[in-house]
């Protein structure tokens, strides 16, 4: 046989065993879908992380202690918070943080907050950011529920305490420091230092401000003095208040005593936690400091004052300053010297 026969029937022998082995691949992909009950359709629909590639904040359901429950005065609190009953101006207030997130960055979320408890594993796991608001002191969780949840935040987790008590100190800043104290006895709540890169995860921010101003500061809890990775986030400046309308657009609480740039101040930390828990601290990377350092230091430059004389203001030459043209200098003032003669003057 001719050596070009020879090549020519090899080429061909090969393209019959790729198409053997597309055939194969396509056969085992349909064989796949038809058992598991799909369509070629809803492949390119498949979902990761568990069916669940959107943001969901997750609402810690955890119930009000007995004897906080019965306190006279107090309000109730947020729905999967510690307070007496469910309240739907919480619940209003997690969806509007998440439209705001979705609107405001690139992240997808679902607008509906979820509920988790403790004792459910899984579903914990599955949240990124958990939030646990109330008004009042809550009771201790118990060792299985602890461990659940310090395994989470140990994993990559975060958790954001928010008190609606409207003060400094109070119940739920009792029961906050214990509950803190239990998870990781050889760590505290210290002040978030003002370079910490959650205030420039996504905006640039300055005071944590919420619904109040407490105290011009958050808390926050790191596992490492290394990375400095915040676990545990505490304000007790009320954020889900500032978040807060009702379905009618109008805002549930008023903003004091900042007003409405206290509460666009209050959206933008939630929205600097929530690229947080999900970014870490990408943007105390050495390749974002000359971008960051420049919004820092850029300011309005106020307008310039035109402060030069007038043509008709300026001295002509030969006078002297203060005196009227024609008119002899002041007393105390020596007369101007002088001025040579042009070559183009006449004589």
């Amino acid at each position: 046989m001719h050596p070009s026969e020879t090549r020519s029937s090899a080429r061909s022998a090969g393209r019959v065993r790729h198409g053997w082995a597309w055939a194969l691949c396509a056969w085992a992909l349909v064989s796949t879908m038809l058992f598991e009950g799909r369509s070629w359709f809803s492949v390119a629909s498949v979902q990761a992380f568990g069916g669940r590639d959107r943001l969901e904040l997750a609402v810690v359901d955890w119930p009000v202690s007995s004897a906080a429950a019965g306190t006279s005065g107090s309000s109730s609190t947020a729905v999967g918070g510690t307070g007496a009953q469910s309240s739907a101006a919480r619940a209003e207030s997690i969806k509007r943080l998440l439209w705001e997130i979705e609107k405001r960055t690139a992240i997808e979320v679902t607008r509906e907050p979820v509920l988790v408890r403790l004792s459910d594993a899984a579903e914990l796991h599955r949240h990124p950011l958990l939030y646990w608001t109330g008004d009042r002191a809550f009771p201790m969780p118990g060792d299985d529920e602890l461990a659940r949840l310090r395994h989470h935040l140990v994993m990559g987790g975060m958790l954001l305490f928010d008190s609606a008590e409207g003060r400094a100190g109070g119940g739920f800043d009792d029961s906050v420091r214990a509950l803190v104290a239990r998870l990781f006895p050889n760590r505290s709540l210290t002040r978030v230092s003002d370079d910490h890169v959650l205030f420039r995860s996504f905006y640039l921010l300055r005071v944590p401000a919420g619904r109040i101003i407490a105290l011009p500061q958050i808390e926050a809890l790191s596992l490492s003095d290394r990375d400095g990775r915040a676990v545990i986030v505490y304000s007790q400046n009320d954020l889900g208040g500032a978040w807060a309308r009702d379905r009618f657009g109008q805002w549930l609480h008023e903003v004091l005593p900042g007003g409405e740039p206290q509460r666009e101040q209050a959206f933008r930390l939630g929205v600097n936690l929530a690229m947080y828990a999900l970014c870490l601290d990408y943007k105390a990377d050495q390749v974002h400091v000359p971008f960051i350092m420049r919004r820092r230091t850029w300011q309005a430059t106020p307008p310039k004052v035109h402060t030069e004389p007038s043509p008709a203001q300026r001295p002509r030459p030969g006078s002297t300053p203060g005196a009227a043209p024609g008119e002899p200098p002041p007393a105390g003032v020596a007369p101007p010297p002088p001025q040579p003669a042009s070559p183009l003057s006449p004589p």
